[in-house]
């Protein structure tokens, strides 16, 4: 069900965080957000099997809000993260309880709040185990555009039946999705006439590189930095 590498360097939590702020509830969820409340375009961040409250993952939030969306970060996890060394809650009985599913009937509620304040186009961007809401939420036309980082329970099924514009960014080194699936994908999307798609393969990155790397190793924030600034131009692309 999930490789170490799902689970591989987990980030240092910090429910402070960010240059937005956390409310109790978005669309009935606790969130960070960011960016202009009014602005008629929103993006959606589903975090990994880390939560929403990893320093990275706020980063990224702050940057594309300061490319003139409105962000919303969602706590899918309930307050509840994963914790790799849990001899409680290993990863096999965390998944049962957190579930992609279950977040993707989440995320419905926050779309919903987004369009009553005025949001015109919803993007949403996943990493690893949020890919899959992503996908499901692009499958059911909730959002106008999608982005999956190094995804993870994502199926060439799902490429089918994605209704919506979406991007994938994917690692050389992925055992969740590795480079032969994600040029499966591409193959499924390239067949769909009008559903427009952009697939990438990182070089020399593992799973999870967008969202948790090291801060003081150059050439893997160079990458990180390279896949968000993709992501954006997907989203002004297909936006704005």
């Amino acid at each position: 069900m999930a490789s170490p590498q799902c689970c591989a360097n987990p980030p240092t939590l910090n429910p402070a965080g960010g240059e937005g702020k956390v409310v109790d509830s978005f669309g009935g969820i606790k969130a960070y957000v960011a960016g202009a409340a009014e602005s008629k375009a929103a993006v959606v961040l589903v975090s990994d099997v880390f939560g929403f409250e990893a320093p990275n993952l706020r980063k990224i939030a702050d940057k594309v809000a300061s490319s003139g969306y409105f962000v919303v970060v969602p706590d899918f996890l309930d307050g509840d993260p994963l914790v790799p060394e849990s001899t409680e809650k290993p990863f096999q009985m965390w998944i049962k309880e957190h579930g992609p599913d279950k977040a993707f009937e989440e995320a419905k509620p926050i779309i919903a709040a987004l369009k009553e304040k005025g949001v015109s186009s919803i993007g949403a961007v996943g990493y690893c185990w949020g890919a899959k809401v992503v996908v499901e939420l692009a499958k059911a036309h909730e959002i106008q555009a999608a982005v999956m980082c190094h995804p993870s329970f994502v199926t060439v099924d799902d490429m089918k039946e994605v209704k919506c514009p979406i991007a994938i960014l994917g690692a050389e080194i992925d055992r969740m999705s590795p480079p032969e699936v994600v040029k499966q994908f591409e193959q499924v999307l390239s067949s769909k006439s009008g559903i427009g798609h952009f697939v990438k393969i990182f070089p020399g990155v593992e799973h999870g590189w967008t969202v948790r790397y090291k801060n003081d190793d150059a050439a893997a924030v160079k990458s990180a930095e390279e896949a968000l600034a993709d992501m954006i131009d997907w989203f002004n692309k297909n936006l704005k």
